[in-house]
C-alpha cells in the first residue's frame, strides 16, 4: 500500500467484523483512498470508513481497534488532506460506550446476545489513547481545523468517563 499503511496487509480483515457485523474486508480499500486519493476522495472515504468502524458515531465493531493505528498513522502523515475528519472519527471511537451501557442495563454481557462487544469498546478506546503522542503533535499544527480537532480529542481522552460497570 505504499510508504504508509504497510501493516494493513498483515491484518486478517476477513476474520473481523465491522460495526455493521459484516466481514471487515472493505476497510483496507478505504484506508488506501484516504492515503492516496485526492481531497474529495479522501473525505468521502473517511465518511464511509466511519460507517464501518463507528456506526452512527457510537457503535464500534470488532475491527475498530485494528483500524485505529492506521487512522493515527494517516493523521500523522504530512500529506493526508483530511486530518481533522480523521481526528473527529477517532474522538467518536474514543467516546463510545454503547455496548457497555447496553450490557450494564441488562446486568452484564452474559445475560444478552452480545458478550464480546464491550471488549471491542475497551480495545478501541485503548488504541486511540495509545496514539496520544501523534495527536499531541497535531495539536500544534498551523492549520486551525487540525489543531482544534486534535485538542478536542486530547480533551476527550483526559475526560473519559469509565465504562459502566458490568
Amino acid at each position: 500500500m505504499g510508504s504508509v499503511l504497510k501493516g494493513v496487509s498483515g491484518v486478517r480483515w476477513g476474520e473481523l467484523s465491522d460495526a455493521q457485523q459484516r466481514p471487515a474486508v472493505g476497510i483496507p480499500p478505504l484506508l488506501s483512498r484516504i492515503a492516496y486519493g485526492g481531497e474529495d476522495t479522501a473525505r468521502l472515504a473517511v465518511d464511509e470508513l466511519g460507517d464501518l468502524i463507528c456506526a452512527l458515531g457510537f457503535v464500534v465493531g470488532e475491527a475498530t481497534a485494528a483500524t485505529v493505528p492506521f487512522l493515527l498513522e494517516l493523521a500523522g502523515a504530512p500529506y493526508v488532506p483530511c486530518k481533522a475528519e480523521l481526528l473527529e472519527l477517532l474522538e467518536s471511537i474514543c467516546r463510545t460506550e454503547q455496548w457497555h451501557s447496553a450490557a450494564a442495563a441488562v446486568r452484564g454481557p452474559k445475560s444478552t446476545s452480545f458478550q464480546e462487544q464491550p471488549g471491542w469498546e475497551r480495545a478501541a478506546r485503548a488504541a486511540v489513547c495509545a496514539g496520544r503522542p501523534v495527536v499531541e503533535g497535531i495539536a500544534s499544527s498551523v492549520r486551525p481545523e487540525e489543531a482544534h480537532a486534535a485538542k478536542k480529542l486530547l480533551w476527550a481522552m483526559e475526560n473519559l468517563r469509565p465504562f459502566p460497570r458490568l
